[in-house]
This record gives structure tokens, C-alpha cells and sequence, in this order.
């Protein structure tokens, strides 16, 4: 096989290969290309090629997502890096192992004027666990005798291996983006069937996190203690907690489970629809609901109503349990229990029994009312956004993968119950619109499931590059609710009447996808109806030999009227 010429460069792709980097999303580029040779002729490396760099990081890190492992992207020099940073900012926030590898000038020819150049190292700093400032290696035809020069060499060569060794651990180990900034002198192209190098492996270092007994026994004396109880399950891959806990939980008299699409759990005396819940409550209501404790897990949580609850009617404990970090959204937390979720559950439940409570049955019964208003309330409602989300998510396919967009389309589906079989996910780290599509195809590729896409109009005009490359697989769909601008600043406080509103917060436009799926090669449905929009689904999920999407028409200025309705009418 051919290597790039260049050692530093062979030591990059190496080591990627050595620490179970195998799947690289490579922009083009010219400053990049000793990297793109090295990883695109190895045999054991995946390689796809994407040309616009933010489609590229949203791509790479839906694979990164369904693969649980790294996943790295390449890119030339100058601008192109800064194309990632939004993905990177996800990854960081919904500790996704992204590598970002960026081809560099050496050091010396930065801010001289050189084309395609700007200042590169540590230019994620705020959003990365770890960068690594690689040396610049002078690469001669000829042998040099000059000792101090090879010695330099060496020096450059070992501080470049022990660096990619440490940015490729931090990812694998504490699941987040890392950088590697790689500068390279020309010439560029020239390849070699010579391995020049013999990597240094640097193994990682995992430190096992335990609980012993003595140090939950005060803990889990209050919990025996306490008639309430909370456990708020925000964002987590599917199978992440053991049955046997859940059922623990849900089998407690005592204890709410409230968790959310993107918690992907299950028990039926879990609290899925959290908003059906709290918001309809009033003040006596709050205080019923009002837990003792609090146990959090997981990532991020959607629900506003739930987390301005949880701020106004705080517990008198908060316990977040993560290996990596804790935030105090509820500005209550005093216990971070700093461990691996099913290990925190088999040391702590071991020491608890269930409670005599009515905390469950009560809120059980008020859930069980809440469901038959839903759906008195679907029934009656005009053809709007909510409509159509009710028919949607009748009709996915079972035990397949769903991604979701942001801002509104993410919090329709939380007023939801959804089959438990999909596995659901959404870019929740930084809840942006943008890379929504990128990261579903990305996705649908790593996890082989057949995918559903559900997005706003904002969200997948704005990453229509998403769709800019030839790995979409044939059973990917999209449904692209077009409500023909940003309608959820309808819902949120504001004067609604005036020009100014509809430009700069709603945006208002009269675009459809008709052109972009006849340019990207996707079959293209329409509805703009109840009846029309099953006459749809149907031929859209018939079609199985291409990518399809289905597009929703649903009226702007109906859609908020009949949401706020909708917690009215609960009440």
C-alpha cells in the first residue's frame, strides 16, 4: 500500500488505526492531502468524503453516536477548520468522541499573508477536552548529516506521537471532541511504500470508579426516609440502565419516573409526557407534586415546564449520577455521585426497601385523566402541527432509528407516547437547528437501522448540505413539517402582530423541498391535509428503493393558537 512520504502524517493514521479510529470523514483539500492519502489507501480504514466541513462534523458525529467510538473528520487549512466548531460544541455538551484533524502552515508562516492560513492551535479551547499542537517536520530526498538537525527531528517526531496519543485517549476515555492540529511543509502529494515510522502506543488510562457502602449509607437513609421522590432521566443511548433497576423504581410507591423520548426507557409506571403532567398544574398542584429528593441522570433534559418546577419548587436534596459531570440546572444539586449509572443503582437500591406511599397512585391517576383529555382534545383540534404530529407518530416504523430536529419539532413529540421499540435521538448538547440532517444521515449509516428523520423547516433549509453526499441509504426518510418559518416564536412571549416579528424571529417564507429533492436525488411526497397526509404515509413508506421525504404544509398562524390550547384545555 502507498503512505503520504511525510512521518508525521504516517504517524497520525497509524495511531488512529492503533486506538479504533477506523471510520474518517475527509473534506477536500489541499494542505490536508499527506492525510488524505495515508487514510484513504489504508485497507482497515473507513473513509468517506463530504465536501462542506459543517455537513462533514454533524455526519461524522451521528456515526460517532450510533458506533460508540471516535470517529475523526479532515480538513485543509484556514477557514475550513472553523466549519466544525458547531459540531464540536454538540460533541462536547453530548460527550460524543469526535476527532477533528486539521491540516495546518507551519508555525512560522502564520500571519505573514499566506493564503488559507489563520490561527489554528487551540482554536476549539473552550469546547474540547484536549488539544494537541503538533511540530512541523522538514522532510528532505537527500540525508542530512547534521546532528543537531536529527536530533531535532527525533525530538519533533516522538513530542508529535506522545501528543496524538494523548488527544486519541481523552476521546476514547472521557467521550468527548479532540483536535489535532497537524502542520505540514511541501511538497504534499509525494507517497511512499515505505512505513518510515513505528508509532509509540501510549495506553489509556481508565480509572475504575466505585462506591463502597459506607459512602451511601447516609444517603440512602434519606431515601428510605422520604414519601417522595423524584428519579428526571434527561438524554441517554438505549439500553443504558438495567431493567432490573427500572423496575425497582417503577415498583416503588414513593418514586416518579419522569423521563423523555430521548431518556429511551421504558416501565408503565414511568411519567413519559412530563409537560402533560406539569403543564396544567397550579400552585396547590406544584406543592402536591413537590418531591423530597431528586435523582437526575442523563444528559440533557427538553422540558422547560419541568425544569422551572424543579427551580420554584426545589427539593431539599439533589443527587446527579454521572462518571464525568454534573450540572445544577435546578441550582439545588449537593450530591454527585461520580460513577458508571447501573454501578450507583446495584450499590445503592441493595440498601433501600420501597416506601408506604400514595406519591405514585396519586400522580398515576392524574395521568390517567391527562391521557383522556389528549385525546378529546386531538380529535377536536384543526389541522395544524399537532395534528400532524399525532399521525406521524402513529406510523413510524417500529424497532427503527428516529432523529429529531430541534426547537419545535423536539418538543411536539415529548407531548407524545411513542413505541418503545424506536431509539431515539436529537441533538440535544446545544439544542441548535443546524446539522440536524447531517447527523440522521450520519446516524442511519452507523446504526443500520432503516431511519426517520423528523424536522422543522428552518432546521433542514438551514443544513440542506446535509444531503450533499452519496452515503444516504436507500430507507432513509425524512418528514419536514413546513409551517413556512420559525413558528415556535409564536408560542414564546412577544408581540406577534408586527413586521419586524415575522422577519427577524419567525422568518417567514414561501420555500418548498420539491427542488432540493430533485437536485440531491430523493423521491418526494406532499400533504397539507389530514386526509392527504395518510394517503402519503402510506405511498412514502411503500417506497423503499431510494431516500424519500415527506412534506407537511401545516398553517403558521394555527399552530400556537391550538399548543397553548392544549394546557387550557388539560386544566
Amino acid at each position: 500500500m502507498n503512505y503520504s512520504s511525510i512521518p508525521i502524517a504516517q504517524s497520525v493514521v497509524l495511531l488512529c488505526l492503533e486506538k479504533g479510529v477506523d471510520h474518517v470523514v475527509i473534506s477536500p483539500g489541499s494542505r490536508n492531502a499527506p492525510l488524505t492519502i495515508g487514510f484513504t489507501q489504508h485497507p482497515d480504514i473507513k473513509t468517506y468524503s463530504i465536501v462542506d466541513e459543517r455537513a462533514a462534523g454533524f455526519f461524522a458525529l451521528g456515526l460517532a453516536q450510533q458506533l460508540q467510538k471516535p470517529v475523526a473528520v479532515v480538513c485543509t487549512s484556514g477557514s475550513a477548520v472553523l466549519n466544525y466548531y458547531p459540531a464540536v460544541s454538540e460533541a462536547f455538551y453530548s460527550d460524543i468522541p469526535l476527532v477533528v484533524i486539521s491540516a495546518d502552515r507551519p508555525i512560522e508562516r502564520i500571519d505573514i499573508g499566506d493564503g488559507q492560513t489563520i490561527r489554528q492551535r487551540n482554536v476549539f479551547e473552550n469546547h474540547i477536552l484536549y488539544s494537541a499542537n503538533l511540530y512541523s517536520e522538514f522532510v528532505t530526498e537527500f540525508s542530512i548529516e547534521d546532528t543537531k538537525f536529527n536530533q531535532k527531528q527525533r525530538e519533533a517526531t516522538k513530542h508529535n506521537q506522545q501528543e496524538i496519543n494523548k488527544a486519541l485517549n481523552e476521546a476514547i476515555v472521557n467521550q468527548g471532541p479532540v483536535h489535532i492540529n497537524v502542520p505540514f511543509y511541501e511538497p504534499l502529494y509525494n507517497t511512499t511504500t515505505k512505513r518510515l515510522v513505528d508509532p509509540i502506543l501510549v495506553d489509556k488510562e481508565v480509572k475504575i470508579q466505585e462506591l463502597q457502602a459506607e459512602q451511601v449509607k447516609s444517603f440512602t437513609a434519606k431515601w428510605n426516609a422520604a414519601k417522595r421522590k423524584i428519579v428526571l432521566v434527561g438524554v441517554l443511548q438505549p439500553n443504558t440502565i438495567e431493567q432490573e433497576f427500572l423496575d425497582r423504581l417503577g415498583s416503588d410507591p414513593s418514586v416518579l419516573v419522569f423521563t423523555e423520548t430521548t431518556s429511551n426507557l421504558d416501565h408503565p409506571n414511568f411519567f413519559t409526557r412530563i409537560d402533560n403532567i406539569i403543564g396544567s398544574l397550579d400552585a396547590d398542584g406544584f406543592t402536591a407534586l413537590q418531591p423530597d429528593i431528586l435523582v437526575t441522570l442523563g444528559g440533557m433534559v427538553i422540558s422547560k415546564k419541568v425544569k422551572a418546577f424543579l427551580r420554584n419548587y426545589q427539593p431539599e436534596e439533589h443527587w446527579h449520577v454521572d462518571p464525568k459531570k454534573a450540572y445544577d440546572t435546578y441550582f439545588c444539586l449537593n450530591k454527585h455521585f461520580k460513577v458508571p449509572v447501573n454501578h450507583f443503582w446495584e450499590q445503592f437500591l441493595a440498601h433501600t426497601q420501597p416506601q408506604d406511599s400514595d406519591y405514585q397512585h396519586y400522580w398515576l391517576k392524574i395521568r390517567e385523566r391527562r391521557d383522556l383529555m389528549h385525546k378529546k382534545y386531538i380529535n377536536e383540534m384543526p389541522w395544524c402541527d399537532f395534528k400532524a404530529f399525532d399521525l406521524i407518530l402513529s406510523q413510524l416504523r417500529p424497532k427503527s432509528l428516529l432523529q429529531l430536529g430541534n426547537s419545535s419539532t423536539v418538543r411536539y413529540v415529548q407531548l407524545f407516547d411513542i413505541d418503545k421499540s424506536l431509539k431515539v435521538y436529537c441533538n440535544r448538547g446545544t439544542s441548535g437547528i443546524d446539522g440536524s440532517t447531517s447527523t440522521a444521515v450520519g446516524a442511519a449509516l452507523g446504526s443500520g437501522l432503516p431511519t426517520t428523520l423528523i424536522t422543522g423547516d428552518l432546521s433542514f433549509f438551514y443544513d440542506s448540505n446535509g444531503l450533499w453526499n452519496q452515503y444516504i441509504p436507500k430507507d432513509f426518510k425524512i418528514i419536514l413539517i413546513n409551517n413556512s418559518g420559525g413558528g415556535i416564536f409564536r408560542i414564546l412571549p412577544g408581540d406577534k402582530t408586527s413586521n419586524a416579528f415575522e422577519t427577524y424571529f419567525e422568518t417567514t417564507h414561501d420555500l418548498d423541498a420539491s427542488h432540493l429533492c430533485a437536485m440531491f436525488g430523493l423521491d418526494y411526497f406532499y400533504a397539507d391535509s389530514e386526509d392527504t397526509l395518510e394517503n402519503a404515509q402510506m405511498a412514502f413508506y411503500n417506497q423503499t428503493e431510494k431516500p424519500c421525504l415527506l412534506e407537511i404544509k401545516t398553517p403558521r398562524t394555527v399552530n400556537d393558537e391550538v399548543l397553548l390550547g392544549y394546557f387550557d384545555y388539560l386544566r
